[in-house]
Protein backbone atom coordinates (compact mmCIF):
# COMPACT_ATOMS: atom_id res chain seq x y z
CA UNK A 1 0.00 0.00 0.00
CA UNK A 2 0.99 3.34 -0.95
CA UNK A 3 2.67 5.57 2.08
CA UNK A 4 3.40 8.87 2.59
CA UNK A 5 6.95 8.81 2.12
CA UNK A 6 9.44 12.08 1.84
CA UNK A 7 8.71 12.21 -2.20
CA UNK A 8 4.74 12.34 -1.85
CA UNK A 9 5.13 14.94 0.94
CA UNK A 10 7.69 16.94 -1.59
CA UNK A 11 5.51 16.63 -4.07
CA UNK A 12 2.03 17.33 -2.91
CA UNK A 13 3.61 20.34 -0.79
CA UNK A 14 4.20 21.78 -4.61
CA UNK A 15 0.86 21.21 -5.98
CA UNK A 16 -0.80 22.09 -2.83
CA UNK A 17 1.36 25.47 -3.05
CA UNK A 18 0.93 25.85 -6.60
CA UNK A 19 -2.96 24.97 -6.92
CA UNK A 20 -3.78 27.15 -4.06
CA UNK A 21 -2.17 30.15 -5.76
CA UNK A 22 -3.47 29.67 -9.38
CA UNK A 23 -6.90 27.83 -8.06
CA UNK A 24 -10.10 28.47 -6.49
CA UNK A 25 -11.12 24.71 -5.79
CA UNK A 26 -14.55 23.66 -4.90
CA UNK A 27 -14.91 20.14 -4.14
CA UNK A 28 -17.72 17.65 -4.03
CA UNK A 29 -18.10 13.99 -3.56
CA UNK A 30 -14.45 13.12 -1.75
CA UNK A 31 -16.63 11.07 0.55
CA UNK A 32 -17.03 8.34 -2.18
CA UNK A 33 -13.37 7.84 -2.07
CA UNK A 34 -12.76 4.58 0.31
CA UNK A 35 -10.79 5.10 3.52
CA UNK A 36 -8.72 1.88 2.77
CA UNK A 37 -8.54 -0.78 0.30
CA UNK A 38 -7.64 -0.40 -3.59
CA UNK A 39 -9.76 1.86 -5.78
CA UNK A 40 -10.48 2.87 -9.24
CA UNK A 41 -10.53 6.38 -9.60
CA UNK A 42 -11.66 7.37 -13.10
CA UNK A 43 -11.81 11.29 -14.24
CA UNK A 44 -12.64 12.73 -17.60
CA UNK A 45 -9.12 14.70 -18.57
CA UNK A 46 -9.58 18.20 -20.19
CA UNK A 47 -5.91 19.24 -19.51
CA UNK A 48 -2.43 18.73 -18.60
CA UNK A 49 -2.98 20.28 -15.12
CA UNK A 50 -5.59 17.52 -14.32
CA UNK A 51 -3.23 15.39 -12.31
CA UNK A 52 -2.52 17.98 -9.93
CA UNK A 53 -5.71 18.48 -9.74
CA UNK A 54 -6.71 15.13 -9.10
CA UNK A 55 -3.87 14.36 -6.84
CA UNK A 56 -4.88 17.06 -4.29
CA UNK A 57 -8.03 15.75 -4.33
CA UNK A 58 -7.68 12.56 -3.66
CA UNK A 59 -4.69 13.42 -1.31
CA UNK A 60 -7.82 15.41 0.89
CA UNK A 61 -9.14 12.11 1.86
CA UNK A 62 -6.29 10.89 3.31
CA UNK A 63 -4.85 8.49 -0.04
CA UNK A 64 -2.47 8.69 -1.79
CA UNK A 65 -2.79 8.19 -5.60
CA UNK A 66 -0.86 6.50 -8.02
CA UNK A 67 -1.34 7.39 -11.75
CA UNK A 68 -0.60 5.49 -14.91
CA UNK A 69 2.42 7.68 -16.35
CA UNK A 70 3.65 7.83 -19.48
CA UNK A 71 6.94 5.76 -19.28
CA UNK A 72 9.40 8.39 -20.82
CA UNK A 73 7.74 10.63 -18.46
CA UNK A 74 9.73 8.22 -15.76
CA UNK A 75 13.48 8.22 -17.37
CA UNK A 76 13.87 12.02 -16.91
CA UNK A 77 16.83 12.91 -15.31
CA UNK A 78 15.70 14.19 -11.05
CA UNK A 79 11.99 14.15 -12.12
CA UNK A 80 11.93 10.40 -12.95
CA UNK A 81 12.94 9.11 -10.04
CA UNK A 82 11.04 11.43 -7.80
CA UNK A 83 7.91 10.27 -9.59
CA UNK A 84 9.14 6.25 -9.43
CA UNK A 85 9.80 6.81 -5.71
CA UNK A 86 5.94 7.79 -5.19
CA UNK A 87 4.84 4.71 -6.90
CA UNK A 88 3.51 6.34 -10.22
CA UNK A 89 2.97 3.87 -13.26
CA UNK A 90 5.19 3.42 -16.45
CA UNK A 91 2.81 3.32 -19.28
CA UNK A 92 4.77 1.71 -22.16
CA UNK A 93 2.47 2.57 -25.19
CA UNK A 94 3.29 1.07 -28.52
CA UNK A 95 5.15 -1.57 -27.46
CA UNK A 96 5.49 -4.96 -26.15
CA UNK A 97 5.47 -4.27 -22.62
CA UNK A 98 1.93 -2.56 -23.30
CA UNK A 99 0.17 -4.99 -21.13
CA UNK A 100 2.35 -4.52 -18.60
CA UNK A 101 1.00 -1.09 -17.18
CA UNK A 102 -2.28 -2.77 -16.43
CA UNK A 103 -0.50 -5.71 -15.05
CA UNK A 104 1.13 -3.23 -12.16
CA UNK A 105 -2.05 -1.32 -11.79
CA UNK A 106 -4.03 -4.53 -11.15
CA UNK A 107 -1.49 -5.70 -8.42
CA UNK A 108 -1.46 -1.92 -6.78
CA UNK A 109 -5.17 -2.18 -6.63
CA UNK A 110 -4.85 -5.95 -4.95
CA UNK A 111 -2.35 -3.91 -2.62
CA UNK A 112 -4.93 -1.48 -1.74
CA UNK A 113 -3.81 1.19 -3.42
CA UNK A 114 -6.03 4.33 -4.76
CA UNK A 115 -5.24 4.65 -8.95
CA UNK A 116 -6.23 7.29 -10.85
CA UNK A 117 -7.19 6.26 -14.34
CA UNK A 118 -8.27 8.67 -17.13
CA UNK A 119 -9.88 6.31 -19.26
CA UNK A 120 -9.99 8.29 -22.31
CA UNK A 121 -6.07 8.12 -22.54
CA UNK A 122 -5.25 11.36 -23.42
CA UNK A 123 -6.75 14.71 -23.11
CA UNK A 124 -10.31 14.97 -24.41
CA UNK A 125 -10.24 16.24 -28.69
CA UNK A 126 -13.86 17.67 -28.17
CA UNK A 127 -13.98 20.93 -29.14
CA UNK A 128 -16.00 21.83 -26.10
CA UNK A 129 -13.94 19.62 -23.82
CA UNK A 130 -16.80 16.67 -23.33
CA UNK A 131 -15.72 12.81 -22.76
CA UNK A 132 -14.43 11.07 -25.54
CA UNK A 133 -15.32 6.88 -25.81
CA UNK A 134 -13.00 5.31 -23.24
CA UNK A 135 -10.09 2.89 -24.24
CA UNK A 136 -10.81 -0.68 -22.58
CA UNK A 137 -7.63 -0.63 -20.10
CA UNK A 138 -10.37 0.83 -17.44
CA UNK A 139 -12.62 -1.98 -17.98
CA UNK A 140 -10.02 -4.67 -17.84
CA UNK A 141 -8.93 -3.00 -14.40
CA UNK A 142 -12.42 -3.31 -12.96
CA UNK A 143 -13.00 -6.75 -14.26
CA UNK A 144 -9.86 -8.41 -13.08
CA UNK A 145 -9.78 -6.94 -10.08
CA UNK A 146 -13.32 -6.32 -8.73
CA UNK A 147 -12.08 -3.21 -7.29
CA UNK A 148 -15.04 -0.08 -7.35
CA UNK A 149 -15.10 2.23 -9.78
CA UNK A 150 -15.42 6.05 -8.34
CA UNK A 151 -16.29 8.14 -11.55
CA UNK A 152 -15.39 11.84 -11.21
CA UNK A 153 -15.55 14.83 -13.24
CA UNK A 154 -13.68 18.02 -13.18
CA UNK A 155 -13.97 21.25 -15.11
CA UNK A 156 -12.00 24.40 -14.91
CA UNK A 157 -8.46 23.09 -15.28
CA UNK A 158 -8.67 23.65 -18.97
CA UNK A 159 -8.71 27.23 -18.19
CA UNK A 160 -4.73 27.16 -16.48
CA UNK A 161 -4.04 25.18 -19.69
CA UNK A 162 -5.91 24.92 -22.84
CA UNK A 163 -4.41 21.71 -24.60
CA UNK A 164 -6.54 22.41 -28.02
CA UNK A 165 -5.32 26.14 -28.35
CA UNK A 166 -1.38 24.80 -26.50
CA UNK A 167 -1.55 27.27 -24.15
CA UNK A 168 -0.54 27.88 -20.55
CA UNK A 169 -2.90 30.76 -18.42
CA UNK A 170 -1.80 30.62 -14.86
CA UNK A 171 -4.63 33.09 -13.67
CA UNK A 172 -4.63 33.41 -9.52
CA UNK A 173 -7.90 32.11 -8.35
CA UNK A 174 -9.03 29.96 -11.23
CA UNK A 175 -12.21 28.34 -10.99
CA UNK A 176 -11.95 24.76 -10.38
CA UNK A 177 -14.27 21.79 -9.67
CA UNK A 178 -14.31 18.36 -8.79
CA UNK A 179 -17.44 16.10 -8.59
CA UNK A 180 -17.08 11.96 -7.35
CA UNK A 181 -19.65 10.01 -7.38
CA UNK A 182 -20.97 6.64 -5.27
CA UNK A 183 -19.37 3.62 -6.75
CA UNK A 184 -20.65 2.43 -10.32
CA UNK A 185 -22.95 -0.66 -10.24
CA UNK A 186 -20.60 -3.02 -12.22
CA UNK A 187 -22.36 -6.50 -11.38
CA UNK A 188 -23.64 -6.62 -14.60
CA UNK A 189 -20.85 -5.89 -16.59
CA UNK A 190 -19.01 -8.61 -14.12
CA UNK A 191 -22.03 -11.17 -14.25
CA UNK A 192 -21.05 -10.80 -18.54
CA UNK A 193 -17.36 -11.38 -17.97
CA UNK A 194 -17.47 -14.07 -15.28
CA UNK A 195 -15.86 -17.64 -16.47
CA UNK A 196 -13.52 -16.23 -18.91
CA UNK A 197 -11.32 -13.31 -20.58
CA UNK A 198 -13.97 -10.53 -21.29
CA UNK A 199 -14.21 -10.34 -25.13
CA UNK A 200 -14.21 -6.65 -26.68
CA UNK A 201 -17.91 -5.98 -27.04
CA UNK A 202 -18.00 -6.30 -22.75
CA UNK A 203 -14.83 -4.22 -22.46
CA UNK A 204 -15.44 -1.39 -24.79
CA UNK A 205 -19.26 -1.30 -23.67
CA UNK A 206 -18.21 -1.06 -19.94
CA UNK A 207 -15.64 1.63 -20.80
CA UNK A 208 -18.27 3.59 -22.48
CA UNK A 209 -20.65 3.05 -19.64
CA UNK A 210 -18.07 4.56 -17.17
CA UNK A 211 -17.27 7.22 -19.75
CA UNK A 212 -21.26 8.12 -20.10
CA UNK A 213 -21.61 7.93 -15.83
CA UNK A 214 -18.54 10.84 -15.71
CA UNK A 215 -20.35 12.78 -18.68
CA UNK A 216 -23.33 12.74 -16.50
CA UNK A 217 -21.70 14.31 -13.61
CA UNK A 218 -19.94 17.11 -15.69
CA UNK A 219 -23.24 18.30 -16.94
CA UNK A 220 -23.69 18.69 -13.10
CA UNK A 221 -20.88 20.67 -12.97
CA UNK A 222 -21.23 22.48 -15.94
CA UNK A 223 -25.06 22.61 -16.01
CA UNK A 224 -24.97 22.79 -19.47
CA UNK A 225 -26.33 19.95 -22.47
CA UNK A 226 -23.89 17.21 -23.62
CA UNK A 227 -23.89 16.04 -27.18
CA UNK A 228 -25.71 12.86 -27.77
CA UNK A 229 -22.67 10.21 -28.06
CA UNK A 230 -18.95 10.72 -26.56
CA UNK A 231 -17.11 12.47 -28.97
CA UNK A 232 -14.94 9.49 -30.81
CA UNK A 233 -11.32 10.21 -31.79
CA UNK A 234 -9.82 9.16 -33.40
CA UNK A 235 -12.38 9.05 -36.36
CA UNK A 236 -13.29 6.39 -38.04
CA UNK A 237 -11.77 5.79 -41.40
CA UNK A 238 -14.53 5.62 -44.38
CA UNK A 239 -15.07 2.19 -45.68
CA UNK A 240 -13.04 1.55 -48.47
CA UNK A 241 -14.31 -0.85 -51.86
CA UNK A 242 -13.23 -4.00 -50.01
CA UNK A 243 -15.10 -3.45 -46.90
CA UNK A 244 -11.69 -2.44 -45.11
CA UNK A 245 -12.19 0.35 -42.84
CA UNK A 246 -13.19 1.90 -39.64
CA UNK A 247 -10.47 3.07 -37.08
Amino acid sequence: MARRGFWVRIGMGVINSTLTVFSRHTWQGAEHIPAAGGAIVAANHISQVDPMVMARFVYATGRVPRFLTKASVLQVPLMGPALRSTGQIPVHRGSIDAARSVDEAAAALRDGDVVVVYPEGTTTRDPDFWPMHGRTGVARLALATGAPVIPVAQWGAQRLQDPVAHSVRPRPRTPVSVLAGPPMDLSDWRERAAGGEPDRTVLSGLSDAIMYRIRELLTELRDEQPPEQLYAWPPKRPATPDGEGGR
